[in-house]
């Protein structure tokens, strides 16, 4: 089994607001919920053999009021109380906070160190990117997904990666806020929300076919959603179509976990794949929960939800 918890956005601030000013954000209560996560995984038995953690796990105040670092550590503290490994997708508010040379050199970068002996695909892809796959188990995979890779979000400006990131944003989005969807034919062109490249999706069809060659069943997780019918039209990756495009030319994904839409989602698509958009720990009042655990077996996945999370059945 393993846990699954999304948008903890943590700061210690009091409630506040989404960007539309309607929907409350717990921002200092969201801490709380994250140790009572950890209390609950702890006290499974046996306990989940790791903990995705989906991206958002501080909140972009936190950069205005110089508490980011303050702010990371303790969530980080409090997620380090599990005995087992903790996988962390990059968010767009991560990026809020700091570049991403940062963030590779803090404990929000879960890649694991390259094995030289281990068979297959690189363990991740070419440059800064902050994919990865691993197998915890015989036959079961996991790839952890870029979204932000290109983005306007935490890179120099000036920079070339930042400068090909915005000249195809604005390609799209012609309005002045770059965080308006308003009027877009493609709403998910907007500033806090990325792509990936074409390198990354290249190595994510490597550590796919692998995978088929290998009879795994793979499980692909990141911060934004890629399929419409699992998100709103806005909370998607840039170029969703094109990662799905590579999860179906293969047989081996069963399900894709993201964050990013506070309100969650779940489709079964035409190609039998689940996508699962986990609810929000920031906009979960304090008598309520967001996480889960995943129990896996040959032929399904059981999720145990708490709180706002409901139970459901993924068969393979």
């Amino acid at each position: 089994s393993f846990g699954v918890i999304a948008d903890i956005q943590y700061a210690d601030a009091e409630d506040g607001y989404d960007f539309w000013g309607c929907r409350r954000r717990y921002y200092r209560h969201s801490l709380c919920q994250v140790r009572a996560a950890v209390e609950a995984w702890a006290a499974e038995r046996p306990p989940p053999a790791l903990v995705l953690q989906l991206g958002d796990c501080i909140d972009g105040t936190n950069a205005r009021s110089g508490a980011a670092e303050r702010a990371l550590g303790r969530v980080l503290a409090a997620l380090g109380r599990l005995p087992v490994p903790v996988h962390h997708a990059w968010g767009n508010h991560e990026l809020y906070n700091f570049g991403r040379d940062r963030l590779e050199r803090s404990g929000l970068n879960s890649r694991p160190p390259p094995d030289p002996t281990a068979a297959g695909p690189p363990s991740g892809p070419p440059g800064d990117c902050c994919a990865y796959h691993f197998s915890p188990a015989p036959h079961f995979r996991f790839v952890l997904l870029d979204g932000y890779e290109l983005s306007v979000l935490g890179r120099d400006a000036g920079s070339a990666r930042h400068r090909e990131a915005l000249q195809l944003l604005r390609e799209k989005n012609p309005n002045a806020d770059l965080n308006s969807p308003a009027g877009l034919k493609e709403p998910q062109f907007v500033e806090f929300n990325g792509g990936f490249s074409q390198a990354q999706l290249d190595w994510f069809d490597e550590v796919l076919k692998f995978s088929d060659e290998n009879q795994e069943k793979v499980v692909v997780m990141g911060h934004l959603p890629v399929h419409p019918d699992a998100s709103d039209n806005v909370c998607l990756a840039w170029n969703y179509k094109d990662a799905l495009s590579v999860i179906h030319s293969h047989q081996c994904v069963v399900c894709v976990l993201a964050g990013h839409l506070h309100d969650g989602g779940y489709c079964l698509d035409s190609h039998g794949v689940h996508h699962l958009t986990l609810e929000g720990v920031i906009e979960t009042p304090p008598e309520s929960s967001a996480f889960g655990t995943i129990y896996v077996y040959d032929d399904k996945m059981v999720l145990k939800g708490r709180g706002r999370i409901s139970d459901r059945v993924m068969r393979f």
